[in-house]
């Protein structure tokens, strides 16, 4: 026990570097600076798959963890289109899915943003416009913001959040 002791006195603390701010902070306040001068309160997020793989659900789930904590920067989903300020689409827009897109988009109060996430909701994605699908969800409802990639990882998904929220 003495030798402990010693050897805690003679090394005195230690103690680890301050981290460094990394884009994945800065992208963080500027959305939570950006939310609270557009809205006033936190942003409601409606998801709606109009058709997707999944691979875009398990990006946008992601940022619900513990390392992205989108709840912390007052940033959240609901189930409702009319409590939503923004509308989040996954997937190609199938044939079958265009009124139920379209009726979630009214139901929202302005100002209405959407953004499309992942290759798919974006033009030239793998599906393309076929009997079954629309080429993008831009042919069924406006978009404000695209964010490409298959699937596009989360601080993409935080930067293209950002982006939408510049609009208003």
């Amino acid at each position: 026990m003495f030798q402990q002791l010693k050897k805690c006195i003679t090394t005195g603390f230690l103690t680890e570097e301050k981290p460094k701010i990394n884009d994945e902070w800065l992208i963080k306040s500027s959305l939570h600076q950006s939310i609270s001068k557009a809205f006033g309160h936190s942003l409601a997020i409606r998801h709606v798959d109009a058709g997707s793989c999944n691979g875009c659900e398990l990006e946008i789930q992601a940022l619900n963890n513990l390392f992205y904590n989108i709840e912390g920067l007052g940033i959240h989903f609901v189930a409702s289109p009319r409590h939503a300020d923004l509308l989040l689409v996954t997937g190609p827009v199938s044939r079958h899915m265009a009124l139920a897109l379209k009726r979630t988009y009214e139901a929202m109060p302005n100002p209405k943003l959407v953004v499309a996430i992942g290759n798919c909701a974006c033009p030239g994605g793998i599906f393309g416009e076929t009997y079954a699908t629309f080429e993008a969800v831009n042919q069924v409802i406006p978009v404000n913001v695209e964010v490409p990639g298959c699937p596009p990882d989360p601080n993409s998904i935080l930067q293209g959040i950002l982006t939408a929220v510049q609009y208003v």
